[in-house]
């Protein structure tokens, strides 16, 4: 199966509001970027694959919520929780920019740390 992702995936682990034919439904985040979102929820509520669905996302540190739709691109059904993937197909500009800034600092600050632990290790 070819990984037809965009955008590179942060992991992000934070509880969020779905909403599955207008109602709400909680949700745990596994990975985000810009293009969209991984997720697990309630078995018996898991939308299907071509639904759109809306997000409201508390991204940590920015003190806004991000609100979007999300077509549901892969479902992982399971027994208690089922897992999907979210590709964001409308959200305002000014939220789509703090989401892109969270992803990208987000990354810079992963690659920061691996850098400086290589920098450690190599020193004899």
């Amino acid at each position: 199966m070819q990984d037809r992702r965009f955008g590179y995936r942060i992991p992000l682990e934070v509880m969020f509001t779905s909403y599955v034919r207008d109602r709400p439904v909680r949700a745990l985040s596994a990975d985000v970027s810009d293009g969209g979102i991984g997720l697990a929820t309630v078995a018996g509520l898991a939308p299907e694959p071509g639904q759109v669905v809306g997000v409201e996302l508390d991204l940590p540190g920015s003190g806004d919520s991000i609100w979007a739709r999300g077509e549901v691109t892969r479902t992982r059904p399971g027994e208690l929780a089922s897992g999907l993937g979210l590709r964001f197909v409308a959200m305002a500009r000014a939220h789509a920019r703090l989401l892109r800034d969270f992803v990208v600092e987000s990354r810079r600050n992963h690659l920061g740390g691996l850098l400086a632990r290589i920098r450690t290790a190599s020193v004899p």
